[in-house]
Protein backbone atom coordinates (compact mmCIF):
# COMPACT_ATOMS: atom_id res chain seq x y z
CA UNK A 1 0.00 0.00 0.00
CA UNK A 2 1.30 3.51 -0.99
CA UNK A 3 1.60 5.59 1.72
CA UNK A 4 2.22 9.35 1.99
CA UNK A 5 5.88 10.42 2.28
CA UNK A 6 7.51 13.98 3.24
CA UNK A 7 10.38 13.14 0.58
CA UNK A 8 7.47 13.53 -2.17
CA UNK A 9 7.44 16.39 -4.47
CA UNK A 10 5.61 17.89 -6.74
CA UNK A 11 6.75 19.45 -9.75
CA UNK A 12 5.35 20.63 -13.70
CA UNK A 13 7.38 18.56 -16.20
CA UNK A 14 7.31 21.05 -19.72
CA UNK A 15 8.21 17.72 -22.09
CA UNK A 16 5.10 16.14 -20.49
CA UNK A 17 2.79 18.95 -20.38
CA UNK A 18 1.65 17.87 -16.89
CA UNK A 19 1.99 18.79 -13.27
CA UNK A 20 4.22 15.30 -11.94
CA UNK A 21 4.39 13.80 -8.20
CA UNK A 22 8.05 12.52 -7.26
CA UNK A 23 7.41 9.75 -5.12
CA UNK A 24 11.62 8.71 -4.95
CA UNK A 25 12.77 5.58 -5.45
CA UNK A 26 12.61 6.34 -9.34
CA UNK A 27 9.16 6.42 -8.77
CA UNK A 28 7.03 9.36 -10.55
CA UNK A 29 3.17 9.86 -10.56
CA UNK A 30 2.32 11.85 -13.75
CA UNK A 31 -1.28 13.33 -12.82
CA UNK A 32 -4.24 14.04 -14.74
CA UNK A 33 -3.53 17.88 -14.66
CA UNK A 34 -2.20 20.21 -18.13
CA UNK A 35 -0.84 23.38 -17.54
CA UNK A 36 -3.83 25.37 -18.62
CA UNK A 37 -5.66 23.52 -15.32
CA UNK A 38 -3.31 24.14 -12.82
CA UNK A 39 -2.46 27.79 -10.53
CA UNK A 40 0.99 28.89 -11.23
CA UNK A 41 2.20 27.97 -8.03
CA UNK A 42 2.45 24.38 -8.85
CA UNK A 43 4.88 25.53 -11.71
CA UNK A 44 8.39 24.79 -10.10
CA UNK A 45 8.69 22.37 -7.18
CA UNK A 46 6.58 22.25 -4.10
CA UNK A 47 6.43 19.73 -1.40
CA UNK A 48 4.29 17.25 -0.90
CA UNK A 49 2.56 19.03 2.46
CA UNK A 50 0.82 17.25 5.30
CA UNK A 51 -2.52 19.02 3.97
CA UNK A 52 -1.60 16.34 1.29
CA UNK A 53 -1.21 13.45 3.12
CA UNK A 54 -4.45 14.86 4.92
CA UNK A 55 -6.41 14.97 1.86
CA UNK A 56 -4.60 11.81 0.65
CA UNK A 57 -5.81 9.40 3.57
CA UNK A 58 -9.22 10.85 3.61
CA UNK A 59 -9.54 9.88 -0.39
CA UNK A 60 -7.88 6.40 -0.05
CA UNK A 61 -10.45 5.62 3.11
CA UNK A 62 -13.09 6.46 0.86
CA UNK A 63 -11.90 5.00 -2.52
CA UNK A 64 -11.11 2.04 -0.72
CA UNK A 65 -15.00 1.07 -0.97
CA UNK A 66 -15.14 1.06 -4.41
CA UNK A 67 -14.30 -2.41 -6.38
CA UNK A 68 -11.11 -0.97 -7.94
CA UNK A 69 -7.33 -2.51 -7.43
CA UNK A 70 -4.90 -1.03 -4.96
CA UNK A 71 -2.99 0.79 -8.14
CA UNK A 72 -6.04 1.94 -8.96
CA UNK A 73 -7.16 3.28 -5.61
CA UNK A 74 -3.49 4.76 -4.88
CA UNK A 75 -3.76 6.52 -8.61
CA UNK A 76 -7.14 7.94 -7.86
CA UNK A 77 -6.25 9.00 -4.30
CA UNK A 78 -3.31 10.80 -6.07
CA UNK A 79 -5.52 12.56 -8.69
CA UNK A 80 -7.48 13.78 -6.19
CA UNK A 81 -4.94 15.69 -3.98
CA UNK A 82 -3.33 16.70 -6.83
CA UNK A 83 -6.74 18.42 -8.31
CA UNK A 84 -8.12 19.51 -4.93
CA UNK A 85 -4.20 21.62 -4.12
CA UNK A 86 -3.40 22.89 -7.79
CA UNK A 87 -6.50 22.66 -10.07
CA UNK A 88 -7.59 26.35 -11.16
CA UNK A 89 -10.85 27.89 -10.48
CA UNK A 90 -13.02 27.10 -12.62
CA UNK A 91 -16.99 27.64 -13.31
CA UNK A 92 -19.41 25.11 -12.66
CA UNK A 93 -20.00 22.74 -15.94
CA UNK A 94 -23.75 21.55 -14.68
CA UNK A 95 -25.14 22.15 -18.06
CA UNK A 96 -23.65 18.56 -19.03
CA UNK A 97 -25.83 17.36 -16.16
CA UNK A 98 -29.88 16.53 -15.28
CA UNK A 99 -30.95 18.68 -12.05
CA UNK A 100 -31.69 16.18 -9.45
CA UNK A 101 -32.45 17.52 -6.34
CA UNK A 102 -32.98 21.14 -4.55
CA UNK A 103 -29.40 21.79 -4.02
CA UNK A 104 -29.40 21.34 -0.37
CA UNK A 105 -26.78 18.45 -0.13
CA UNK A 106 -24.90 18.52 2.50
CA UNK A 107 -21.53 17.61 1.26
CA UNK A 108 -17.90 16.98 2.58
CA UNK A 109 -14.68 15.87 1.29
CA UNK A 110 -14.51 12.77 0.59
CA UNK A 111 -18.39 12.23 -0.36
CA UNK A 112 -19.41 10.33 -3.21
CA UNK A 113 -22.35 11.52 -5.38
CA UNK A 114 -23.85 10.32 -8.81
CA UNK A 115 -24.21 12.60 -11.87
CA UNK A 116 -27.16 12.22 -14.81
CA UNK A 117 -27.33 12.48 -18.26
CA UNK A 118 -28.95 12.02 -21.23
CA UNK A 119 -25.90 9.12 -21.49
CA UNK A 120 -25.89 7.53 -18.34
CA UNK A 121 -25.09 8.07 -14.71
CA UNK A 122 -21.78 8.45 -13.40
CA UNK A 123 -20.25 8.08 -9.38
CA UNK A 124 -17.87 10.78 -8.80
CA UNK A 125 -16.16 12.01 -5.70
CA UNK A 126 -16.15 15.53 -3.88
CA UNK A 127 -12.69 16.73 -3.78
CA UNK A 128 -13.87 20.72 -2.81
CA UNK A 129 -17.04 21.76 -1.87
CA UNK A 130 -18.18 25.09 -2.17
CA UNK A 131 -21.19 26.89 -1.05
CA UNK A 132 -23.45 26.08 -4.61
CA UNK A 133 -21.14 23.72 -6.28
CA UNK A 134 -18.20 21.43 -5.82
CA UNK A 135 -15.10 19.90 -7.43
CA UNK A 136 -15.65 16.37 -8.15
CA UNK A 137 -13.79 13.78 -9.91
CA UNK A 138 -14.94 10.79 -12.05
CA UNK A 139 -14.09 7.40 -10.23
CA UNK A 140 -15.05 5.04 -12.86
CA UNK A 141 -12.83 3.27 -15.07
CA UNK A 142 -15.29 3.87 -18.22
CA UNK A 143 -15.42 7.25 -19.70
CA UNK A 144 -18.46 9.36 -18.36
CA UNK A 145 -19.93 11.07 -21.63
CA UNK A 146 -20.75 14.23 -21.38
CA UNK A 147 -22.22 14.86 -24.71
CA UNK A 148 -21.79 13.75 -28.14
CA UNK A 149 -18.13 14.82 -28.30
CA UNK A 150 -16.81 15.41 -24.66
CA UNK A 151 -16.47 12.68 -22.42
CA UNK A 152 -14.65 12.47 -18.68
CA UNK A 153 -12.31 9.59 -17.88
CA UNK A 154 -11.45 8.23 -14.48
CA UNK A 155 -9.77 10.60 -12.39
CA UNK A 156 -10.49 13.55 -13.96
CA UNK A 157 -12.42 16.74 -12.23
CA UNK A 158 -15.23 18.77 -13.00
CA UNK A 159 -16.91 21.74 -11.18
CA UNK A 160 -21.06 20.85 -10.49
CA UNK A 161 -24.13 22.56 -9.13
CA UNK A 162 -25.31 20.84 -5.96
CA UNK A 163 -28.80 20.62 -7.89
CA UNK A 164 -27.30 18.18 -10.09
CA UNK A 165 -25.81 15.95 -7.21
CA UNK A 166 -27.39 12.86 -5.33
CA UNK A 167 -25.44 11.71 -2.80
CA UNK A 168 -24.39 8.26 -2.94
CA UNK A 169 -23.71 6.25 -0.20
CA UNK A 170 -21.21 3.46 -0.13
CA UNK A 171 -20.39 1.15 2.88
CA UNK A 172 -17.06 1.70 3.58
CA UNK A 173 -15.19 -1.57 5.37
CA UNK A 174 -15.18 -0.42 9.37
CA UNK A 175 -10.99 -0.23 9.66
CA UNK A 176 -10.00 -2.51 13.06
CA UNK A 177 -9.25 -0.85 16.06
CA UNK A 178 -7.56 -1.89 19.13
CA UNK A 179 -9.15 0.09 22.20
CA UNK A 180 -5.71 0.77 24.56
CA UNK A 181 -6.78 1.27 28.14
Amino acid sequence: MLKPSDKWTWYYDDREGTLMLDLGDDMIFQTNLSRKLIVDCAIGINEFSVEDAAAFMTYREQISALPLSEPRQAELALYCVAAKRFHKPVQPKSWFFDSLCDGENHLQEGDFVQLSNQYGQGLFIVLEVGSSASLCASVQIEEFALNGSKSLVFGQSIKVMHDRMQMVNLNVPAIPMALVG
